[in-house]
């Protein structure tokens, strides 16, 4: 039982704190993070798993890396790390890194440009 409830965003539930934050920055971590949660809604609960972790806290070479864990037809994972010296700003930067990642992860799969493969049922006739 890991004490989060059924109901809490994805993100509150997948996400797993690795080394180098505490569990009282959970939540604050989560509100950073919140504006993954509309990337992530297409994929269910159960498909996507996330880890943050903290190298070398407040020091020189401090570094942020949130990963990402997409279970669909071939399972996706996705690093995105920041090297800012403030912590927060460093959060951002992951998540803004993963976002463009999941988009671009999303429009790669998708047959934009192909409409026999977007209305396959549609398809021209051939005569």
């Amino acid at each position: 039982m890991t004490g989060i409830p059924e109901d809490a965003p994805m993100i509150g539930q997948r996400l797993h704190l690795a080394a180098g934050f505490h569990v009282s920055e959970r939540d604050w971590i989560i509100q950073r993070l919140a504006a993954l949660e509309p990337r992530l809604r297409s994929f269910r609960d159960e498909q996507v798993d996330l880890e943050i972790s903290l190298k070398d806290r407040d020091g020189v070479g401090q570094r942020v890396t949130l990963e990402c864990w997409i279970r669909r037809n071939t399972r996706l994972h996705l690093v995105s790390t920041s090297s800012a010296p403030e912590l927060a700003v460093a959060l951002n930067e992951v998540r803004n890194g993963l976002i463009r990642q999941i988009d671009d992860a999303k429009t790669r799969t998708e047959p934009r440009n192909n409409r026999a493969l977007r209305h396959p049922h549609t398809a021209p006739n051939a005569e």
